[in-house]
């Protein structure tokens, strides 16, 4: 009677963690979602520049996937960075998000604000970026934070061999530090200081 009962302690108890695993990966995918700004940093230091970033679900039948779109404030309809996230438990204590590129960008410039139009592709026209992965951890209620492996993710940008992300998600932000660094690890491009900080705007 007593190792039943042990027994059902420890079921319990793994039910239980794995529930809230599953409420925070909702709640980190939540925290993701919506339109950003890094407007009210640029004004503060004009080191940086004024940031939109769109982040919204698609293919909610498939997982957590994000359309990202990047751009200068000045250039909406011309983004430097578009990507699709899929965020997801990584392990009993971790998440990830994945980062896939998009071919043809051009074909998805504003479909943010149409997340349906995706449904007309699948993960095969989207191709994943290797060791760029962000692992995050939930270090307080509605605030995560994450980075890439120190020089997993390759990149070529201005004579980088590799790029690192150090994130932050919270409730009213998302600050996000990516720098590129070459062979030797000198830092090549990026953000100096810290971070670009992003306030939501929705």
């Amino acid at each position: 009677m007593r190792h039943l009962l042990a027994f059902s302690i420890l079921l319990i108890t793994v039910l239980s963690c794995k529930d809230a695993t599953k409420t925070e990966l909702k709640e980190l995918f939540a925290l993701m979602q919506g339109s950003f700004s890094s407007e009210i940093q640029y004004q503060v230091d004009s080191t940086y520049y004024n940031i939109v970033l769109h982040m919204y679900p698609i293919w909610e039948e498939k997982g957590n996937f994000l359309y990202v779109e990047q751009a200068q404030n000045t250039r909406p309809n011309s983004p430097y960075r578009q990507r699709i996230y899929e965020v997801k438990r990584h392990s009993d204590s971790t998440f990830s998000s994945a980062i896939y590129r998009l071919n043809t960008d051009s074909l998805w410039i504003g479909k943010w604000k149409n997340p349906k139009a995706f449904d007309s592709i699948t993960l095969e026209n989207i191709s994943l970026k290797e060791g760029c992965d962000v692992i995050l951890n939930k270090v307080a209620p509605k605030y995560f934070t994450g980075k890439t492996g120190d020089n997993t993710c390759v990149s070529s940008m201005n004579g980088a061999s590799f790029a690192r992300s150090e994130v932050e998600i919270l409730e009213d932000k998302i600050i996000s530090w990516d720098r590129g660094f070459d062979a030797n690890g000198t830092y090549v491009w990026g953000a100096e200081k810290s971070g670009y900080i992003f306030n939501k705007l929705d």
